[in-house]
């Protein structure tokens, strides 16, 4: 296929591709795979799972796996006909339409960002057990203090991917490939060396720990809870498919690395946290609830032996935070790109050095930076913050898979299996119909299980304050609402492709239209 033919697709929303294409099939996988990043995701809430769900939390990861493959096999559909920078942002406008399309930009770009200060925090629960003097904030006894040293190793991490992005994809791409190699290799390593030093039999993953006691007894309430430990995980697959205009062969690696990436992680992800468990000596320990797995590799493998897979796992969160900055440049480029945000001609512009957009690379950073420092005062900053961010990404998915399923239930949307197996592209064919109908029930069950204001996540330790509890409610109703009555009154009138990024040889046709 000649490189131009990659860019077909992109004269059906009217843009011509500024950006380099350069990204091959392990640079597209390792993309979406950084993102899930399974040693940073099982490990940085695997405290909270513990704490309220006890082992048996295990059972929310395959549950997990399940209802977002349902979301990642519609996605894979979308990427392979649409391999758009900004993924979620043009699939919605294409399906909904120019208002849905700015809705689900504005919240997955709002959601990518808190993730970037979410993700960075997980250095708390890794570096000060790698070596004490990463602790430079007291000696990290109380909540404020971890917290506050968090929030300062996160600062770093965050200028490190914001240098990163800004000095091009190609550079982003070693970085993260080399990180996602390494993480691949530890995560087996990983499996295999727990597997030696197990103490209890598979069936620990049915012992709740009589976590269900402080919940009345009622275990289905804690498993709720716990189970936001999973959820947190395995989101950021559709990143595969927002670097497609970066990639080789988009239209069938994105839908490929999407799911390779999904399953490889479930896979992975699902041996270590059995496995950890299983090694797991003393459930009761205090330090089992503060560091969750963290803990269980210094203790059931030695100091030497776990300091070293905490290594690994230091790699991971970089490379993860890394990715999810890609994202979401990716996401502010799309959109500004259409003047669908303010400045969008300077968050648009492509360095002609660098071939890569530097601005929003700049903006999202700061904007990171800032969500932290405003927390700062707070010591349940991890699972509030962690909280926020997989909601608006469930948010974010749902404002793709409800149109889809609208467009697929007005015969808009269907592609026979054998043509497009002629074309080379994916497709759900007679199964899309129901697996979009399951994927939409999945994302409005989770998005309210996250949602709802439990103290134990939200304001977990004093001072209580209502607000606080709420925080969910309030942050996403203040976001969705402030954010699109902006849009509204000021600047839908604005929008349009901007001219330096127009399709040159394309209709007048609106790009902004539903499917037809």
């Amino acid at each position: 296929m000649s490189a131009p033919n990659y860019d077909a697709e992109l004269n059906e929303f009217g843009y011509t591709n500024k950006l380099k294409r350069s990204l091959g099939g392990f640079s597209t996988f390792a993309a979406g795979i950084s993102y899930i990043s399974v040693l940073t995701g099982t490990f940085q809430l695997s405290y909270f799972g513990l704490s309220f769900g006890g082992p048996a939390y295990w059972w929310s990861w395959p549950i997990v796996f399940v209802g977002q493959l349902l979301v990642a096999l519609s996605f894979a559909e979308l990427a392979s006909r649409y391999p758009i920078a900004g993924s979620i942002y043009n699939w919605a406008k294409k399906l909904g339409g120019q208002h849905v399309g700015w809705l689900a930009g504005w919240m997955m770009l709002l959601a990518s960002i808190v993730s970037i200060s979410a993700t960075a925090l997980a250095y708390q629960n890794t570096l000060p057990q790698i070596w004490s003097g990463f602790q430079l904030v007291g000696d990290g006894s109380t909540g404020t203090e971890q917290a506050v040293n968090g929030i300062l190793l996160a600062l770093v991490l965050i200028l490190f991917t914001t240098l990163v992005n800004a000095f091009g994809v190609k550079l982003m791409a070693r970085i993260n490939s080399a990180g996602v190699f390494i993480e691949l290799v530890a995560a087996v390593l990983l499996i295999v060396a727990l597997a030696l030093v197990v103490v209890n039999p598979p069936t620990i993953v049915f012992d709740t720990n009589g976590t269900e006691s402080a919940f009345g007894g009622n275990y289905l309430s804690a498993f709720l809870v716990a189970g936001i430990a999973s959820s947190y995980v395995m989101y950021g697959f559709d990143t595969a498919a927002s670097l497609g205009e970066e990639s080789i062969d988009p239209h069938r690696n994105a839908p490929k690395a999407i799911l390779r990436a999904l399953i490889a992680s479930f896979i992975l992800g699902g041996l270590i946290i059995l496995l950890g468990l299983m090694a797991t000596k003393d459930f009761s320990a205090p330090q089992l609830a503060e560091s969750g797995l963290q803990f269980v590799l210094n203790d059931a493998l030695g100091p030497l032996v776990g300091r070293l897979f905490l290594l690994s796992i230091f790699v991971a969160i970089t490379v993860c935070v890394l990715a999810v900055h890609t994202a979401a440049i990716r996401i502010a480029f799309a959109m500004a790109r259409d003047n669908a945000l303010p400045a969008g001609s300077l968050l648009a512009r492509v360095s002609p050095r660098f071939q890569t957009p530097i601005v929003p690379a700049v903006v999202i950073g700061v904007l990171a930076v800032a969500l932290l420092v405003v927390n700062v005062g707070q010591p349940q900053i991890f699972t509030a913050v962690t909280s926020l961010a997989i909601i608006l990404i469930y948010i974010s998915y749902l404002l793709v898979t409800v149109p889809m399923l609208v467009a697929r239930l007005r015969g808009k949307w269907s592609v026979p299996r054998d043509e497009a197996k002629r074309q080379g592209r994916f497709s759900l064919g007679k199964l899309g119909l129901p697996i979009n109908i399951l994927a939409v029930l999945w994302g409005v069950g989770m998005t309210v299980n996250l949602a709802w204001p439990r103290r134990e996540v939200y304001n977990a330790e004093p001072p209580y304050h209502w607000y606080l509890q709420y925080s969910s409610v309030l942050f996403v109703g203040v976001a969705a609402v402030g954010g699109f009555a902006y849009y509204w009154f000021v600047q839908r009138h604005k929008v349009g492709v901007l001219a330096d990024h127009a399709a040159r040889s394309t209709s007048d046709d609106d790009t902004t239209s539903p499917v037809a």
